[in-house]
């Protein structure tokens, strides 16, 4: 029951694939396009390079955003910086000799389905392709690398860019900046530039809930992560009264209210954005209506001249290396059972696929352990995986607002519980060991 596996991407979520396909037997290949683990949080001021900013810290919290195998040190702060959880996930590479199962610098550029099932991956390194057979696919290269941008009638003609394309600050040093979104990356580029800034304005379309990073002391999501046992309704409700209690309206700071109660749609983690606004240096904006050279006029008539339009609008869920006639989830729905299982093609899985209010790489770990066992003949998919993964379409974790950014979430700690309850209970309590020479 030994298949060879390819392993796509060596970020938090394909080097815990490797390593439970691995610890299963398995015959690994993981091909990476870039030059050391860690995926996104390898930073790069390079333009074409998909990672953080170069002030990043995580926005989940120290104890949520861990290995279960491999738990982050224990001098680690409650938010890491990217430095760290780079450190992280290359010590968690060499601590389960993943390094030699690893090719850098390669571009995954086409994989098919042969007759008789196996998966041909075609790979490019320095403009030579090379195509290997693989019983297995594990696909983990990640959804936030190709930059998804909103459309406005008229032509900006300053610099419009991406957060994706933000790496320094000091770029931003004396110019008029303004931020499109109210998300995670928006916020914190809007806090970031302001620092340096001529001017920083913000452009919401809808109200957005920003939850402080901390609450009573604690990290905001250990304490949310309190009331996981309460009806989902009611942990709304009392989620979404704790952050109006503790930050106010966003009528306060001249910002739309959210639609709904908490949950509606992603949260965005942030203590400094209010901050910043109540110190004018964050000017909020409503809706963009349209562009008239260097000019943004809003949907309230009001205008602004900016050097630099910073778009904070999401991505898309990207594989350019399948056929989109064989799978393409870039637009609508994406069905797929656990988060992972194809509804019909058996020997693919994806890895990391989906968006928690929290971290990825925990349910990455499950994900991946679940589908080791699978190939190795421990666990069996259900034989109604396609009516369970329309089903986990039809009833998500939360009934959240219809945009690409939403297709995929879940809640952190129920979809852990699922992904656990494929798991053996002996299995379940060997999470908890901390491995032998955990400080290399």
């Amino acid at each position: 029951m030994k298949k060879k596996v390819c392993v796509i991407g060596a970020g938090p979520s394909g080097i815990t694939a490797a390593k439970n396909l691995l610890d299963e037997g398995h015959t690994v290949q993981v091909y990476d396009y870039g030059h050391e683990v860690g995926g996104n949080w390898v930073f790069s001021d390079k333009p074409s390079h998909s990672s953080v900013f170069e002030t990043t810290h995580i926005i989940s919290s120290k104890t949520l955003s861990q290995y279960d195998d491999f738990p982050l040190p224990d001098d680690y702060p409650d938010y890491p910086s990217h430095q760290q959880l780079a450190a992280y996930f290359q010590n968690y590479a060499r601590h389960f000799g993943l390094y030699p199962h690893i090719q850098f610098n390669i571009l995954v550029k086409k994989c098919e389905l042969a007759p008789d099932g196996s998966w041909m991956v075609t790979t490019e390194r320095d403009g030579v392709s090379t195509t290997e057979r693989f019983d297995a696919l594990a696909v983990c290269n990640g959804h936030h690398w190709k930059p998804r941008y909103p459309e406005y009638p008229g032509t900006f003609s300053g610099k419009l860019m991406h957060s994706h394309d933000v790496k320094r600050f000091s770029d931003f040093a004396g110019k008029r900046v303004l931020v499109i979104g109210g998300g995670n990356s928006a916020c914190d580029v809007a806090v970031e530039s302001c620092r340096v800034s001529a001017l920083t304005e913000i452009s919401w379309r809808r109200g957005y809930w920003i939850v402080p990073k901390f609450i009573m002391g604690k990290p905001s999501d250990t304490v949310g992560g309190l009331l996981r046992f309460v009806p989902n309704w009611l942990w709304r409700k009392i989620t979404s009264q704790m952050i109006k209690t503790i930050q106010g309206n966003n009528s306060a700071y001249g910002l739309p209210e959210p639609e709904d109660d908490f949950g509606f749609h992603h949260p965005t983690v942030n203590s400094e954005l209010f901050y910043f606004m109540r110190h004018g240096k964050i000017k909020p904006r409503p809706d963009i209506d349209h562009y008239e050279g260097n000019t943004v006029v809003f949907k309230d008539g009001s205008k602004q001249e900016y050097d630099v339009v910073v778009a904070c609008t999401g991505y898309y869920i990207s594989h350019p290396f399948f056929d989109t006639s064989l799978i393409n989830y870039s637009e609508g729905e994406v069905p797929l059972y656990l988060k992972m299982l194809h509804p019909t093609i058996q020997n693919i899985y994806f890895i990391g696929l989906f968006q928690p209010l929290g971290c990825i790489w925990p349910g990455a770990e499950l994900q991946s352990k679940i589908m080791a066992r699978e190939l190795s003949g421990q666990w069996k998919r259900p034989s109604n995986t396609n009516k369970l993964a329309i089903d986990e379409v039809r009833h998500p974790d939360f009934q959240q607002i219809k945009t690409p950014r939403h297709t995929i979430t879940v809640n952190y700690h129920a979809f852990r519980k699922r992904l656990l309850k494929e798991l053996p209970p002996d299995y379940i309590r060997k999470l908890s060991v901390v491995p032998v020479g955990r400080k290399d």
